[in-house]
Formats: C-alpha cells, structure tokens, sequence
C-alpha cells in the first residue's frame, strides 16, 4: 500500500525541551556514528507529542540523527504505525478490522465511526476532535470487536459502546480500556473454567490497571511525564566499590554425589539431553551413575 505525506502540512516541528532531551537519551544507547538506530523511537516520540508525523517532524528527526530526509522519510512511511495524516485532538479510534472482529461486528463499529466522526479513514471530524481508520488484527481475537484508543485497546465493543466511549471522551472524561462488557481479561464469557478456586484480588487486570494509573490513554507526550532514565550509561566502573562481593554457588545446600561432583556437573545421561524422569529405558554404555 502506497503511503503519502498529507498535503495539508505545518509551518515548522520543534520539540518540546523535556522530548529533546529524552530523544537525545535514547541517542546515547548506540555506539558513537551509529545514533541514526534511534530513529524509530525518535520519530514515535514526535508522534506522541503532535499526535502524526508531518513532514517538518521528519525532517526535525533527521536532523537531529544526522539521516538524509529521505531515509527517515523510508522509515515513516513504511511502519503503519506512524500516522501521516493529521489526527483528531481528543483522539485517533483504530478499529480493528482482520477476521475475528470482522466476524464479531467490527462493520457496525466501522458504521459508528462514519457517522460519528468522518465518512471516510483519516479524516479529522468536523469540529476536530476526532479522527479514525481500520487496521489489520492488534491480537485481541478473543474479546471481538474491538478498537485501539490512542494507546489502549477497548474491547468486547458494540456500536453502542463505542458511541458511548466517544461521547465520555468528548466530555473530557477517559474510559476505563479493557473488556467492555464486564469481563475481567479474555476468560470465557461464561465465566472461568480453569483455576475456579482462585479468588480475584484485583478489580482490573493489569493492562486496565497500569492505563488508570498512568491517565495517559489520549495524552500527548510533553517529556514532563516520568524522569528520563539511561541504565545502558552505567559502567561497571561506577558500581559501588562497598558492595559485598559474592561468590556464584550454583550448588549451595545440594551435597556432591559418589562420584563427587554436584548435581550442575554430573553428566548426562544420554547425549542430547540431561537425566529427567522421562529418561527413555537404557542408557549409554558411557553413561554415569549420578545417584
């Protein structure tokens, strides 16, 4: 599928300083002359902070990874995660469109987004707020239809539901992502079959959760969010000289047997694979007694 920039382009890209500087982070993971790796991270990070990718945010990027415009431009273009084409300002609704969701009503969520937003996919809704497209499976078959919302997924949807979840995000509020119609995760809708015993503690499952608590589903990214960490910078130079040294015992508290190696050293007893319960009848005639 032949991807294009879209006529419709701002003045200029600049990133936010916090974005910079994490972008310049993510830099330092490769080698000295090699930064031009970072260049998928770096552009989904002008994604996340203007929502698509212009082409002054491509060019920004190359820019600052030193690239020729045309090989980030390869990159942008390639990867459909990269959105091209302006998006709505509360939020971009990917419906999910391959078999199962298809089989399980994705059409009617396809018809709610035409009506709702736009009549036809990267198209910006008339007062701006949103924007959508069909994509290919995002692997959630088992809670059929359902619909990526900026970063989460929201599923076991209905035309209903999903116009409901538009009306709350047009109302400043965001949904709660995760199964829709009150399942936990992907357990059969009857309920569980497996592990009945075990009692739930939790009220969400931990995608849901971490979406609550993070409260970043349709925020763009500034770089204020979280402290930027590098712990590929530390070198072992720097680890701290007071720490007790300990040796590896990867036998300690298991006695050698009679031939007197422990259990980590003994040989196995067939050539391709060590002793185990499911050791066929016969050894080889090379073999060792471990016991």
């Amino acid at each position: 599928m032949l991807r294009r920039l879209s006529l419709v382009q701002p003045d200029s890209f600049a990133f936010t300083p916090e974005n910079l500087a994490w972008a310049k982070a993510q830099m330092t993971k490769y080698p000295e002359g090699r930064q031009q790796s970072a260049v998928i991270p770096v552009l989904w990070r002008a994604q996340e902070q203007e929502g698509w990718l212009s082409r002054p945010a491509i060019e920004a990027c190359a820019d600052l990874l030193g690239m020729p415009y045309i090989r980030v431009l390869e990159v942008a273009t390639f990867y459909f995660m990269f959105q091209l084409h302006p998006v709505g300002r509360i939020a971009h609704i990917q419906i999910c469109g391959t078999t199962t969701c298809m089989i399980c009503g994705a059409g009617e969520l396809i018809d709610v987004c035409r009506a709702r937003i736009a009549p036809a996919p990267h198209t910006v809704s008339a007062d701006g707020n949103f924007s959508w497209e069909e994509v290919e499976c995002l692997g959630a078959c088992s809670n059929a239809p359902m619909a990526q919302i900026g970063k989460d997924y929201y599923e076991d949807l209905t035309a209903e539901k999903l116009a409901a979840l538009l009306d709350a995000l047009a109302a400043g509020q965001v949904p709660v992502p995760g199964p829709q119609n009150g399942r936990f995760s992907s357990e059969p809708l009857g309920g569980p079959v497996a592990l009945k015993a075990t009692e739930k503690a939790e009220e969400l499952n931990a995608s849901a959760a971490l979406a609550v608590k993070l409260r970043d589903t349709v925020k763009r990214i500034d770089g204020s969010e979280v402290p930027i960490l590098t712990p590929w910078r530390r070198r072992p130079e720097q680890a701290d000289p007071d720490a007790p040294q300990v040796e590896p015992t990867p036998s300690a508290g298991r006695p050698a047997d009679k031939t007197g190696v422990t259990v980590q050293e003994a040989a196995a007893t067939s050539p391709g694979k060590p002793q185990s319960k499911g050791e066929p009848a016969g050894q080889p005639a090379d073999a060792k007694d471990t016991h």
